[in-house]
């Protein structure tokens, strides 16, 4: 099987490596019928983050980055999780029980470490490595989109920036988002470090000591490509200006 991973624009010298860990809902044999989940899950939030890729690339297209994202729907494996932890395979996603995920052996949970998760970083250290190695300012985004009302509580946030101790990015881009006006923005809202959702950004930004964060936007927000072009449209400047201030000095 195909490894479930996607760079493009890998040369693109802007300031930026953009990343989408749960971009896909696409289930390759033989986890389209395996799983034990409807087709109404399989394009449901549970398998994906709606919208997200869309605005991933638009952003590397309008600031010259690259894009590193998956391929395969996160009820696969989760591409945003340490290894070690229960929820890297989900057995259980919001209030849905994926069936086929409970009682794994380890020779199924190596295969699919192996065909997106592995690959997934490997491609992102790579992209970065070789950025570095040339010189490159380089700071990491990840983009995510989340439900409007989660297990019954509405979330009032457009969008939502995450981050830890690294603020390089955060501070600038909340400052920005919230001058622009008409927008709640989350600050480590709707998620926190705190969650268990960093994984992607501490490994590759805040590890390696590069400016990183994590954007969320709802996903009615994100419905039709005009949407993702008009978000991404809205953040690539507001990026711009972070790199432009300093962001890698």
């Amino acid at each position: 099987m195909t490894r479930a991973v996607a760079v493009e624009n890998a040369e693109g010298a802007g300031p930026f490596v953009f990343v989408c860990d749960h971009a896909s809902n696409f289930f390759p044999p033989p986890y389209d019928t395996s799983l034990g989940i409807t087709d109404a899950d399989k394009i449901a939030h549970i398998a994906w983050d709606p919208g997200a890729l869309g605005v991933a690339r638009g952003l590397a297209k309008s600031l010259d980055a690259p894009l590193v994202h998956t391929t395969v729907s996160r009820l696969i494996i989760d591409c945003n999780r340490e290894e070690n932890r229960a929820d890297l395979i989900p057995c259980l996603s919001e209030t849905t029980r994926i069936a086929g995920n409970q009682n794994l052996s380890a020779d199924e949970k190596a295969f699919r470490l192996d065909l997106a998760h592995r690959p997934f970083h490997d491609a992102i250290d790579k992209v970065i490595s070789q950025r570095l190695d040339r010189g490159l300012p380089t700071a990491v985004v990840s983009i995510h989109s989340f439900t409007p009302v989660y297990k019954g509580v509405s979330r009032p946030w457009e969008i939502g920036l995450i981050y830890d101790r690294d603020r390089r990015l955060a501070d600038p881009v909340l400052e920005a988002l919230r001058a622009h006006g008409g927008l709640t923005v989350g600050d480590n809202e709707p998620y926190a470090p705190s969650d268990g959702v960093y994984y992607t950004i501490r490994r590759h930004g805040e590890d390696r000591k590069l400016p990183c964060l994590m954007i969320e936007i709802r996903n009615d927000e994100v419905k039709t490509p005009e949407e993702e072009m008009r978000w991404s449209g809205l953040l690539a400047p507001v990026l711009n200006a972070a790199a432009e201030g300093g962001l890698n000095a």
